[in-house]
């Protein structure tokens, strides 16, 4: 289903976003972003556990019966978590807003596996057609608060009755950032009034991570058991089957 015609705000900030991005290249090459260095590999070991643990409690046993879409899918590394977590390429699909990171996934990932080119809110997606709607890290790099509201009532509207939303992204403001701005559960909670929100905070704050696994890398597990030293959310927002 396509939406609506983008109001003059939308397209602004669609824009915007991409000038975000734009100023973030250089983070791909940068170490502190290197899936090598102890830190990185360290949260995303984390970040797996956990969402396994969630995939785990909601009873979910056959994910290749599950369809998922990744709003904001980037280069396909989150997809490609989902294959080897077993779902079917067939029941995955992918929205990135920007051509170079679009074509790095396309790439990598099976040609069974759908992807699409372009802002998420003007993608056409059955209304409920999606078991889950993954967004990792978007919301964040999204600063105009009405498109953000936008966005979540358009991948809302994608979720199937007994669905949802999967959530993963942070929750503090970055100084050293403009471009972003941390998501907070409360706002998660808004976003989406009618969800049943299950939030889980993870992720060592990744300055604290660079400088702990310099001394040894078993520090990061020792501090992230310090609850107020986690700086993301992972949620899951279900859609009431009835």
């Amino acid at each position: 289903m396509t939406a609506d015609i983008t109001p003059p705000h939308a397209a602004g900030e669609v824009e915007e976003v991409r000038k975000r991005y734009d100023r973030r290249r250089t983070q791909s090459i940068d170490w502190r972003y290197n899936l090598l260095n102890p830190a990185v590999w360290q949260m995303v070991h984390e970040r797996q556990r956990a969402l396994l643990r969630l995939m785990h409690r909601l009873g979910w046993q056959d994910l290749s019966q599950k369809s998922l879409l990744e709003v904001g899918c980037g280069s396909g590394g989150n997809l490609l978590e989902m294959l080897r977590f077993g779902f079917d390429p067939r029941n995955l699909r992918g929205v990135e807003l920007l051509e170079d990171r679009y074509a790095e996934a396309r790439h990598a990932l099976p040609t069974e596996l759908q992807l699409s080119l372009g802002d998420a809110c003007e993608a056409e997606v059955q209304p409920g057609s999606q078991d889950i709607v993954l967004q990792s890290t978007v919301f964040s790099s999204l600063l105009d608060d009405a498109f953000q509201q936008r966005l979540a009532d358009v991948m809302w509207h994608w979720v199937k009755p007994g669905g949802g939303v999967l959530w993963y992204d942070f929750t503090v403001n970055n100084p050293r950032n403009a471009d972003v701005r941390g998501v907070p559960l409360q706002r998660v909670r808004a976003l989406f009034p009618e969800g049943r929100v299950r939030g889980l905070r993870v992720t060592l704050a990744p300055p604290v991570a660079r400088q702990v696994v310099r001394l040894h890398p078993s520090l990061y597990t020792l501090f992230n058991t310090v609850p107020l030293l986690r700086t993301h959310v992972l949620a899951w927002i279900e859609k009431p089957s009835s």
